[in-house]
């Protein structure tokens, strides 16, 4: 008898401890659940939110850049101000110090974003036709990091199509800077300069003989004549005494030059007139300007030099030289 008792005794803790985890579950069971409820509901929302915003027709941003238009404003998607951008990141409006502009490339199937900003970053665009974006433009840099003048090239665009997009920045303390979702309706043709080409560009058939200086092997002179909008050619602190010279393998007929000038966020480097000179004689002064200007005039020769003639000062160059005329038959 008094063997039972011990065993019934001993037993006693156990059955208690089983009664105290059934307790438990009972209130921790319920809590989950509600949770997991609540969580799911959120999540129902958030998807509402991004249909609802996907419904709404799409904004275009104005195209422009070009002498006789101004460059368009990048257009938020329409719904909360944040989304599209990871939480746990700095919003880009904190350092962005220009407007966010889109320019059609000129060579087709592409445009470049300009965007300005504050302190030097490492910068990228992430975009494509639908809110899961899917493809990556990266910015060239003039020193092989950060920066603040920002060119990235979106490439294999549609014209007539719009895209969403999201700008990020990496700053050297880690630092992760994420715009929200912006969206962009392509139109290959871009804007039209106030004088236009008056041949085709032969740009490509010349090669740099001579150049006032460069900024870096990043931004060397044969980045003037590469046709592509993400990169440029800078000179070093030259001002208006920056030039560059090219040289064609037979005798040309010069019909004009197009300039695009490049420019940095503070309002430096930006060309506002050039000459031409070909055998002697020199051309121009020519208007120029963000976007493309062109000069009209006629020559012939294998050499032409074009000299930044006024500017903002600082680094001058430019994002793109063309050169209009043909083979001299």
């Amino acid at each position: 008898m008094s063997e039972t008792v011990e065993e019934s005794q001993q037993d006693r803790p156990a059955r208690g401890g089983l009664l105290m985890l059934a307790a438990v579950a009972l209130v921790a069971v319920p809590v989950l659940v509600g949770f997991l409820v609540m969580r799911s509901g959120d999540d129902a929302s958030s998807d509402a939110v991004g249909t609802i915003a996907e419904t709404d027709a799409a904004q275009d941003v104005g195209m422009g850049g070009e002498m006789g238009g101004e460059p368009g404003d990048a257009d938020p998607v329409s719904g909360d101000a944040t989304e599209g951008r990871t939480s746990g990141v700095v919003d880009f409006e904190e350092i962005q110090s220009s407007a966010i502009t889109i320019e059609p490339d000129p060579g087709g199937g592409g445009a470049v974003l300009s965007v300005g900003t504050s302190i030097d970053v490492a910068c990228a665009v992430t975009f494509g036709p639908t809110r899961e974006l899917g493809a990556i433009a990266t910015d060239t840099d003039m020193a092989g990091g950060g920066h603040r003048d920002h060119h990235p090239l979106m490439r294999g665009l549609e014209d007539g199509v719009t895209y969403f997009y999201v700008v990020s920045g990496v700053a050297a303390d880690g630092t992760l800077y994420q715009s929200q979702t912006f969206q962009y309706t392509h139109h290959a043709g871009g804007s039209t300069p106030s004088v236009p080409p008056p041949a085709p560009n032969v740009a490509d058939l010349a090669r740099v003989v001579d150049a006032s200086s460069e900024y870096s092997d990043a931004y060397g002179a044969g980045n003037a004549i590469d046709g592509d909008l993400s990169t440029e050619w800078s000179s070093a602190g030259d001002g208006d005494d920056a030039y560059i010279v090219l040289e064609f393998g037979e005798d040309m007929r010069f019909e004009g030059v197009g300039f695009r000038t490049r420019e940095m966020s503070d309002g430096t480097s930006i060309t506002t007139s050039f000459t031409v000179t070909v055998g002697g004689s020199v051309y121009g002064p020519f208007e120029a300007g963000p976007g493309l200007s062109v000069g009209v005039f006629e020559a012939m020769g294998q050499q032409i030099r074009i000299d930044v003639e006024t500017s903002t000062g600082g680094n001058t160059g430019a994002v793109e030289i063309e050169v209009y005329g043909q083979t001299d038959m």
